[in-house]
């Protein structure tokens, strides 16, 4: 599950699924349920030549017995640019018509026939025109947005410009090198995850699932803000929460990990001391967290503080956690 959730997290692939889902949602159900395509009034013209064929000659049938050469005429028109090869095929096999019947009708239909089919023909001409442009635009739109995401968005994030502070998080932790545990006394965690703030990010808060090899759900960990300093916007974060819950245990453990200044300020590390262990944080900083069938080690991957006119080493930058747990024997 969280697997699938950190997925989701990427713009890309939520952007792949959504494109999909309205995919799906637009040719289904908006498409073929609410609003499927019907024809009407369709023209003789937009029929395949099989069916204009049968049209002539029905034309060429009621001409014999009305005689109506105006009517014959706009049946003929009707056909648009392809009247006269269909005429030819008709004479060509009359089938059930006689000669004397062609012959009327395309004397009835003579005076019109080339006129009427040309500018059907102009007509016709111009609309494919017209639907061929409103393509090229459609698809240049498309185009430019292929571009955008794929080239110009990628280069903005690498430069910092147009990305959010919790994406420049991501793409740390995504560089970031996790520990190799097997080569070590404590061996090869049964979950190991990474966690990253950034800057800007005033709604930071990762949680994961820690789950056994068989997949049975053994509890859950994750770290958050748990004191910011000053005033105004970005909030700047002192101080983050990092605790681990236990389906077997009553409650959860939390250690509060500090920065330089609000673990030396007396006032702030007393207050945090009732929400857990405090912890001076620096590079490799590592605090243990145990509950009753549970060891989790949260380590400093990486930090920085900000530069500003609060106190020196006051609030972060940025923070990336490791934590990876193991079942207590």
């Amino acid at each position: 599950m969280d697997a699938i959730r950190a997925q989701f997290k990427k713009p890309l692939v939520l952007g792949i699924v959504a494109f999909v889902v309205g995919a799906i949602f637009g040719l289904v159900v908006l498409g073929w349920w609410l609003f499927p395509v019907q024809w009407q009034n369709a023209s003789p013209a937009t029929l395949s030549a099989e069916y204009q064929e049968q049209w002539l000659r029905m034309s060429i049938t009621q001409f014999s017995v009305d005689g109506n050469s105006t009517q014959a005429q706009a049946n003929y028109v009707a056909l648009g640019p392809n009247a006269d090869k269909v005429m030819a095929t008709v004479i060509d096999n009359p089938g059930s018509l006689t000669q004397d019947q062609i012959q009327s009708y395309s004397l009835a239909v003579s005076s019109v026939a080339a006129p009427a089919g040309g500018a059907k023909a102009a007509s016709k001409g111009a609309s494919s025109i017209l639907i061929i442009l409103l393509l090229c635009l459609v698809l240049l739109v498309i185009l430019l947005a292929l571009v955008w995401w794929f080239f110009l968005r990628g280069h903005f994030k690498k430069t910092g410009l147009g990305a959010t502070p919790a994406m420049q998080a991501e793409e740390a932790k995504q560089a970031a090198t996790y520990t190799d545990y097997q080569t070590m006394p404590e061996g090869q965690p049964i979950a190991q995850f990474m966690a990253s703030y950034k800057l800007g990010d005033d709604l930071f808060d990762d949680s994961f699932s820690i789950d056994s090899a068989s997949g049975e759900f053994l509890g859950e960990c994750g770290v958050g803000i748990s004191e910011t300093i000053g005033v105004g916007d970005p909030k700047k974060v002192t101080a983050f929460e990092v605790w681990l819950f236990d389906k077997n245990d009553i409650q959860t453990v939390t250690s509060v990990l500090m920065s330089a200044h609000a673990f030396e300020d007396t006032s702030i590390r007393q207050r945090l001391e009732a929400k857990g262990e405090p912890v001076q944080v620096d590079m490799g900083t590592q605090t243990v967290l145990e509950t009753q069938t549970l060891r989790m080690v949260a380590r400093v991957v990486d930090l920085g503080y900000g530069d500003s006119a609060m106190p020196t080493d006051s609030f972060f930058e940025h923070m990336i956690l490791e934590l990876a747990i193991w079942p207590k024997q």
